[in-house]
């Protein structure tokens, strides 16, 4: 079995790899389409891409600040309440695609960043029972490692709504 950073470069190979295919393939979606859902009561495009920015921004902090602590409690955010007051569907569909790009090719950069002992740093205490896209039990003990690979599994599940 390969050691946990040689996975991680395979894993940010195909991170970065996604983002490039990825944002290609948004960019060929007209700016009218982008903002049309295709279900009544879901976001459209440009909301599911600004809901990406937010979980980018939101997890980028945590990264750095499970660096620094002996834990992993992080608070939690109203996600449709953020997408809601940013008006994402006002956005030009561009930059809303540029900005999810570049902020997650920074996110690969700080992941790369990560020095291997951090991320497989076992920690009794975390909240990942309440802000992981998949869930951790809260008396299961968990790594940084499955908070960043959990992080690109809900950015590929909302990619894959869109494309």
């Amino acid at each position: 079995m390969t050691g946990p950073q040689n996975n991680l470069s395979e894993f940010l190979q195909d991170f970065r790899q996604t983002l490039e295919v990825s944002s290609a393939r948004l960019m060929e979606i007209p700016e009218t389409k982008s903002q049309i859902s295709s279900r009544e009561g879901e976001w459209s495009p440009k909301q599911i891409i600004g809901h990406l920015i937010d979980s980018a921004a939101n997890n980028h902090q945590r990264f750095v600040r499970a660096q620094l602590s002996n834990d992993l409690v992080h608070d939690g955010y109203q996600q449709d309440e953020w997408v809601k007051v940013q008006r994402y569907n006002e956005a030009p569909w561009s930059q809303l695609v540029q900005l999810w790009k570049l902020y997650n090719q920074h996110l690969a950069h700080v992941m790369a960043a990560m020095p291997e002992e951090e991320l497989t740093r076992v920690r009794e205490k975390h909240s990942l029972d309440q802000i992981a896209w998949q869930t951790v039990d809260k008396a299961t003990p968990t790594t940084l490692d499955y908070l960043v690979r959990d992080y690109v599994a809900h950015m590929k599940s909302h990619l894959s709504q869109i494309l």
